[in-house]
């Protein structure tokens, strides 16, 4: 275990040398061990944890079992990395970084959709990276009546401050649930009843499709698109009809077209 942490100390090191303007804000820094500790046992949300590699003391151990629990990505550092992410200098061999907001759970977003005695409209987003986008994403979900949006715990933006920012108020309207394995998560859906949709410029013309009935939308990538193992999991691949130079839209723009098309057939489609 030891030669795993620093090997692992070495490699955050190397990759992980975050500028200050890359850090949360402050009140989103909690440092020391009663103070993370607590985070994790009152359900706050940590997105990333710094841990001093090679420490096998009793507290550090027990925010370690914590954090497999809640699948949070760790980085085991040198204490030097650790003084120089500390706002205080009172770290205690621990640093974490917390959500801006509270996650939902993914029930909470079927609830939702009970409460209002709706079909279940769900956004899912695949490893989005832009925090601008997924602000937006989430709040064109609210607009179209979406009862939530999911995203992956990992190589994905979380809700950053900047995402909060974007959203334009949506965040308090509309839940976000964050999940360890998207796959995994539409499996689970289709148990609800839910079919899924991806965006792809492979698939067929969406104003062709049946998006009716309860549904998931899946947004990829900005780059490379909804990744193949999440789009073998869909049962639709929706193509948006494009008639400029250029070959794509943006991540947060094809999530709103594609969600107006299901709110049109919804709602209007005769």
């Amino acid at each position: 275990m030891e030669r795993r942490e620093r090997k692992a100390s070495k490699t955050a090191e190397k990759a992980g040398m975050e500028s200050k303007s890359d850090r949360p804000q402050e009140d989103r820094i909690l440092e020391g061990r009663n103070a993370v500790l607590e985070a994790y046992r009152s359900g706050r949300e940590v997105e990333r944890l710094f841990l001093l590699g090679g420490c096998q003391d009793g507290p550090i151990l027990t925010i370690r079992r914590e954090a497999a629990k809640k699948n949070t990505p760790v980085d085991y550092v040198k204490k030097e990395r650790l003084d120089q992410l500390s706002l205080t200098g009172h770290h205690q061999g621990v640093i974490a970084y917390v959500a801006a907001h509270q996650y939902a759970q993914v029930e909470d977003l079927l609830q939702a959709a009970r409460d209002k005695g709706e079909d279940p409209f769900l956004i899912l987003l695949d490893d989005i990276e832009d925090p601008h986008n997924l602000g937006a994403i989430i709040r064109t979900a609210n607009l179209a009546g979406a009862h939530g949006v999911i995203i992956p715990k990992r190589r994905a933006v979380g809700i950053t401050p900047s995402a909060a920012r974007a959203s334009a108020g949506a965040l308090n309207y509309t839940p976000v649930a964050r999940v360890t394995n998207l796959g995994n998560t539409i499996d689970q859906l289709k148990k609800e009843g839910l079919w899924f949709v991806c965006a792809d410029m492979s698939g067929e013309t969406m104003y062709k499709m049946n998006l009716t009935g309860p549904i998931g939308l899946v947004i990829g990538n900005e780059g490379s698109g909804v990744s193949r193992l999440v789009k073998e999991k869909c049962d639709m691949k929706a193509a948006i009809p494009m008639r400029g130079d250029i070959d794509s839209l943006n991540a947060s723009v094809a999530a709103g077209v594609l969600a107006y098309e299901i709110v049109r057939q919804r709602f209007y489609k005769s």
